[in-house]
């Protein structure tokens, strides 16, 4: 059987990709091919590295060997930043303290959420118990009840064993 000879890898125009769900598939796709060939680099070569990658949607995506923050530290202490990157600093550690911000807020919604579902919880608990002790003295009353008919039912029945009616 002949293969049908196939087109192969296409070369793709480098241009930016306006549809929204393209550009996110295309950049999950290379975000990890790049940290793989990264991962591969640093451990063929012994060498120590960094990337940086924040997506479309705003989140950050890293990648480091041994890791991000010491590869940081280390070519912040040996190469000063050049005059002009300081704006780019602050506006690194002004999204960092914004991000923390966020998710101190975050987890404070959370926390006010947990305490609500608590004490929820607690109503709950206490209306089952309610109805438990309720439907206990229900079923002792339908008991009580239930003698007292046979009682009544056991004196309608004597009169009629004394006179001999319906015998």
């Amino acid at each position: 059987m002949a293969r049908r000879p196939t087109s192969g890898r296409k070369k793709i125009p480098i241009a930016k990709i306006e549809n929204k769900d393209r550009l996110q598939v295309t950049f999950s796709k290379r975000k990890s091919g790049l940290f793989k060939k990264a991962s591969e680099l640093s451990i063929l070569c012994g060498v120590e590295m960094a990337i940086v990658l924040f997506s479309p949607t705003g989140k950050v995506y890293s990648f480091g060997n041994p890791d991000v923050n010491s590869i940081a530290n280390r070519f912040l202490r040996e190469k000063p930043p050049p005059q002009g990157s300081s704006d780019a600093i602050h506006m690194v550690e002004a999204r960092r303290i914004a991000k923390v911000h966020e998710l101190n807020m975050e987890l404070e919604y959370l926390l006010n959420q947990l305490e609500v579902e608590k004490k929820r919880g607690k109503a709950l608990d206490e209306m089952l118990r309610t109805t438990q002790s309720q439907t206990v003295c229900e079923i002792q009353r339908l008991e009580q009840q239930l003698v007292s008919l046979e009682e009544l039912k056991k004196n309608i029945d004597k009169p009629h064993e004394r006179y001999g009616i319906g015998t």
